[in-house]
């Protein structure tokens, strides 16, 4: 996301954190970080893609891919660094990158942590803030990390190629 951000992704942006660090933080307080927790939770995560609500295992990371896939191409075209190894690797522009995806992933987050209060309140019977989370992030804001990076790298090489082939 290279433009400049509107008000409202901001808004949303500062949303998601502000709802993400407060789920995981209500979820430490009220469960702990025990052993049973930690057992429960990992339960938890493994029986949800076969659970109701299964479409938003396929449906998040697609809206993320989407999102990475238009980063990513930008990036390339303008000629910006890497994303993931900038995040990685340069302290000075980490901060910035990492707000430029969450930008770009606020709206699938938000979506994220209603549908898993909503399944854990249907399956559950309960809600475990912390969960919500964890659940979000994964499937949201791991997919936009993890691609944004690669489909910059492959729109280089085409648009390298094409930049050869035009010069033919």
């Amino acid at each position: 996301m290279t433009e400049t951000a509107s008000k409202p992704q901001i808004i949303l942006a500062n949303m998601a954190i502000v709802l993400v660090i407060a789920f995981g933080v209500v979820g430490l307080v009220c469960y702990g970080a025990s052993a049973e927790v930690r057992h429960r939770f990992w339960e938890d995560l493994l029986e949800r893609p076969g659970g109701p609500m299964t479409f938003r295992f396929i449906l998040q990371p697609i809206m993320a891919a989407i999102a990475a896939l238009h980063d990513g191409i930008k990036d390339a075209t303008d000629g910006r660094s890497p994303y993931t190894w900038t995040i990685l690797a340069n302290s000075k522009q980490r901060g910035r990158r990492l707000r430029e995806g969450l930008i770009a992933t606020a709206r699938v987050i938000l979506l994220g942590l209603c549908m898993d209060v909503i399944y854990q309140l249907i399956v559950l019977k309960t809600f475990y803030p912390g969960e919500a989370a964890v659940v979000a992030l994964g499937l949201a804001f791991l997919p936009y990390l993890f691609l944004r990076g690669p489909i910059d790298r492959i729109a280089r090489l085409r648009l390298g190629a094409a930049s050869t082939d035009e010069s033919r």
